[in-house]
């Protein structure tokens, strides 16, 4: 931590260096854009001071996408506690989902979980898809598609229900299956409601690391806003596990997959245009312990944004605090006379009929020698962070506290111990055994079940008893739990660390404590059971103070905030619906004059962008018939193909026979991507993989069934001067391939097709895509900060020099001088994003290369972006890779495509660069095993790369 934070000073005055322009150059940057009156009225424009989402946006019609992961989700009886996994965070963003959808202008809303289809699960949790509220169009029927649905998408083995910790090598499978849907209902609510335009997401949100490392390729794959919720943080729980002293790093690492978490969290805080917490203190403290968030340089950058002063594309996601949401419309508060010590109600329940009391009740008193003590409750999971132990010690060492109240300890469900998880079951064991110790027979209460419909009633008790709720978490991001408390009438006593600071400040209804003092936890709860003016004004301040805490409030400002964020990025306000503001439309006017940066992904493949440029019909089957057209009609090349470019080569020469006006991906039933990193000492292609691309084609082309429809893409980290270079070398025409996809996926060329034939007669990549990869990257402050950071600090000199050959507007590449002075991809990741640098960085060619692109391109995403332009379904493409290769190599090995290796082809790559000690495993991104992966037995040959297509075809088909 402390050669952190002299990393991040050295960071804070590298910005200053490089942020020293005069404030005044404002003016003149932005005068370069747009006309002086439009700069002016710019300027004036105040971001902060956004329009509250009210009922004047019904008119739109807007489908948003929540994720989250991991545990069981459903819309009733959820099962709370049953794990460490099904928590507040489930109920959370079901009722989020929920609440939102009947917000004014949201027509759906999709929640997106992982699918479990397990004998050891309800048959409910392998259900694609769950209704949890309808919507109305205009207050007249029901909306086709409208409402909040649960969406459930499968990952990894089907009939296993995993832990959040195991499902990090499959969540490119979970991003690939939503890409599909969300397509899929974009076109659905585009007829619907979007007059015949596909109405893409208004947002995507990613809850916890796991959900943010899936939303944040999500929104880049479809270019809309990512928004993040951590929920709890990977620093934060490793800093308190640390200071437990417990478990080494490397024991926290192997139970709790800690690393791969931060990194998760670090690379959905680089996406991310809008991080929202709970607290402020989640900001400062948890949030500012990452590498991709410094506060101060924030706002720094926020300064400059707002004044038209370049930033040298360095960003910081904008955090802001919005409380977290309840429903209290099935809450009714008892009314408890003031005087009252409780008895008279336990002696009125004693002699009801049994049916007058809720069974919960029951279950909860048979524990209790004296039930007309005032109950202290306790609510979670037997999570080791919830420090139930510690609470349970208080309570059983302060005897005037045990004289004057009782402890409910509601731990989740439970059947037998013995099948827990090992951190459940140990949590349980350890408080059976400190009530045994204490001797609190008949004072404390811990039942085995309870479901969703009991909590209310648990709460009602406890009010009734006029006892207090607690929460000792170590830390708490939330702390739902306080609030509802707080709805029945309860006074809350809460640990210090996180949600319930603002909490107990907005309620005022309960004291705060150390986590890990006991004597302090003992104190608060006796002074609040003992002192009763103290508990009735606790009581009054929150039920007084809870409507801030209501969800139509809660929707309210994170729709203000998302139009907000979205307002802020001239990316995005081309998608600003139709009925916006004034203020909005005179926004999207002056920014569209200064700088177009807003890219509409077709999912339909409308030719729009600068490489092709002809309209089509709104009719899938009318656009093929209008490509066929043309494609007949265009039998001859196109003048411009006899220009001679640079070199005496045209590109007809080059690339071979042009005979397509348009790329044909979209009517491709399957493509075989070939992505073998093979390469020489000096990082020239070496002869193995031209030989690899001939064995490919040989293989395919030898299968009339494999080869029907089928198409061929060239993935590598080479530019395109020397990819045609190495295809003429094998007289490989470049019209073989459908796509090129040059240096390192930051251009993508069709080389068959006449549209992207310059008039010199050169090959020019998809402009869509070059205009899709440009957001936050600044070429020069990439170039400029790489070449600092890779001085030796031996002071011999530079280890890198740019190869300005092997560079273009969204790579830049270097040259490496020594391989043993150079820092990992994990070391320069830090540095990039303590310095608000958001890249792409991978070492490539045989470890003679590093080059940086942007956030958004890379080999991998690339094949998203087809998915996404031309509907080539990334579960139709196979990938034939080497066992070796370029660090992003690892990227491109998981998800919903068919992978072949290829044995014996690569004999090294650049692996060794990727991870510093102590990070991430492999094993963290790629699975171990899959039936989407196939490996050749060893000898390069076309019958052996076709037994090994056949294989993963057959195998994943049976999934």
């Amino acid at each position: 931590m402390s050669a952190r934070r002299k990393e991040q000073e050295q960071v804070r005055r590298e910005a200053t260096e490089d942020l020293a322009e005069d404030l005044s150059e404002a003016a003149d940057t932005l005068g370069e854009l747009v006309p002086v009156e439009m700069a002016k009225k710019k300027f004036q424009r105040n971001f902060s001071d956004l329009t509250v989402w009210s009922d004047d946006n019904k008119e739109k019609k807007l489908y948003i996408v929540l994720i989250s992961v991991h545990g069981l989700v459903r819309g009733e009886n959820m099962e709370l506690g049953r794990d460490s996994d099904t928590g507040g965070q489930v109920k959370y963003v079901v009722e989020l989902a929920r609440a939102l959808s009947m917000m004014p202008g949201v027509y759906r809303v999709d929640l997106f979980t992982r699918q479990v289809s397990s004998p050891d699960v309800d048959w409910s949790y392998g259900e694609p898809t769950e209704m949890l509220t309808t919507s109305s169009i205009d207050g007249e029927g029901m909306g086709e598609s409208g409402g909040a649905y649960i969406v459930r998408i499968p990952c990894g083995p089907r009939d296993k229900y995993l832990k959040k910790e195991a499902l990090w090598p499959y969540l490119q499978e979970f991003v690939d299956g939503a890409l599909g849907h969300i397509l899929n209902m974009s076109k659905a609510l585009g007829e619907q409601v979007g007059n015949g335009r596909p109405v893409l997401p208004y947002v995507i949100h990613g809850h916890y690391a796991d959900a943010g490392d899936v939303a944040a390729l999500l929104s880049g794959a479809l270019n809309v806003p990512m928004v993040l919720t951590g929920h709890s943080l990977g620093r934060n729980k490793l800093e308190q596990l640390l200071k437990q002293g417990r478990m080494s790093k490397e024991d926290i690492d192997s139970t709790y997959k800690i690393m791969r978490r931060i990194e998760g969290e670090e690379l959905a805080l680089d996406a991310s245009e809008l991080v929202i917490t709970s607290t402020r203190q989640e900001i400062d403290e948890q949030w500012g312990l990452y590498d991709g968030f410094d506060v101060k340089l924030e706002k720094v950058l926020r300064a400059r944004a707002r004044r038209g002063v370049s930033c040298h594309g360095r960003f910081m996601p904008r955090m802001v605090v919005i409380p977290p949401g309840m429903d209290f419309s099935n809450v009714f508060p008892e009314d408890i006379d003031g005087d009252g010590d409780g008895k008279d109600d336990i002696i009125s329940l004693e002699g009801a009929s049994p049916k007058s009391m809720p069974p919960i009740w029951a279950e909860v008193m048979r524990f209790l020698t004296n039930p007309h003590k005032p109950m202290i409750l306790a609510l979670s999971r037997p999570d080791p962070k919830k420090n139930i132990t510690t609470l349970v010690k208080a309570f059983g060492e302060c005897r005037p506290l045990r004289e004057l109240a009782n402890l409910t300890l509601i731990m989740g469900n439970r059947d037998d111990i013995d099948e827990m998880s090992a951190g459940n079951a140990s949590v349980l064991t350890t408080v059976l055994k400190l009530i045994d110790k204490y001797d609190l027979y008949g004072s404390v209460a811990f039942p085995k079940h309870h479901n969703q419909a009991d909590v209310p009633e648990i709460y009602r008790l406890a009010a009734k008893m006029k006892g207090v709720f607690i929460n000792p978490a170590l830390v708490e991001p939330f702390g739902l739990t306080l609030i509802e408390a707080a709805a029945h009438g309860l006074p809350i006593v809460a640990t210090k660390n996180g949600g319930p600071v603002d909490i107990t400040t907005a309620l005022n209804n309960g004291l705060l404590v150390d986590p890990h003092d006991q004597n302090a936890i003992a104190d608060a709860l006796l002074k609040l059971v003992a002192d009763k003016n103290l508990w009735q004004e606790c009581r009054r301040n929150g039920l007084r103070n809870i409507h801030l805490y209501s969800w139509p409030e809660h929707c309210r400002t994170y729709l203000t905030r998302i139009a907000g964020c979205r307002l802020r990025n001239p990316r995005w306000l081309k998608d600003t619906p139709a009925d916006a503001g004034a203020d909005e439309e005179e926004l999207l006017e002056d920014s569209m004059d200064a700088q177009d940066l807003s890219l509409r992904l077709s999912i339909d493949g409308e030719k729009n962008s600068l490489c092709i440029n002809e309209p089509l019909s709104s009719d899938p089957q009318d656009q093929v018939q209008k490509i066929m057209n043309k494609i007949k009609q265009s039998s001859a090349l196109p003048p411009s193909l006899s220009s001679v470019s640079e070199g005496g080569k045209n590109a007809a020469e080059a690339a071979g026979s042009v005979v397509n006006k348009y790329p044909v991906l979209r009517r491709r039933r399957r493509l075989f991507v070939i992505a073998v990193d093979c390469y020489q000492d000096d990082g020239r292609a070496s002869k193995k993989m031209l030989q690899v691309i001939q064995e490919v084609f040989r293989a395919v082309r030898s299968d009339s069934q494999m080869s029907k429809i089928s198409g061929f893409a060239l993935s590598t980290a080479m530019p395109l001067s020397e990819t045609l270079q190495l295809l003429q070398l094998g007289k490989i025409q470049a019209t073989d391939f459908d796509a090129l996809i040059c240096g390192s996926g930051s251009e993508v060329y069709y080389p068959g097709t006449s549209h992207c034939i310059d008039a010199e007669g050169k090959l020019r990549p998809d402009q869509d895509y070059l205009l899709h990869i440009s957001h936050r990257w600044s070429h020069d402050g990439a170039r400029q900060t790489i070449a600092k950071l890779m001085v030796a600090q031996d002071g011999s000199g530079d280890v890198v020099e740019q190869d300005v050959a092997s560079s273009n507007e969204h790579c830049v590449s270097f040259l490496i001088k020594d391989t043993k002075k150079v820092k990992t991809i994990d070391e320069m990741r830090e540095r990039l994003r303590m310095r608000g640098l958001r890249c792409h960085i991978m070492y490539c060619r045989n470890s003679t290369r590093l080059q940086v692109i942007p956030l958004l391109a890379s080999r991998s995403q690339a094949l998203r972006y087809l998915f996404v332009r031309w509907g080539l379904s990334v579960g139709n493409m196979y990938l034939i890779t080497g066992e070796h290769g370029d660090t992003d190599q690892e990227e491109m090995l998981s998800g919903l495509h068919k992978t072949v290796i290829l044995r014996g082809v690569t004999e090294k790559g650049s692996e060794a660069l990727l991870r510093s000690s102590g990070s991430y495993h492999r094993t963290d991104v790629v699975p171990s095993e899959s039936p989407l992966v196939s490996y050749t037995a060893g000898d390069l040959k076309a019958d052996e790369i076709m037994r090994a297509l056949k294989q993963v075809s057959k195998t994943s088909s049976g999934m």
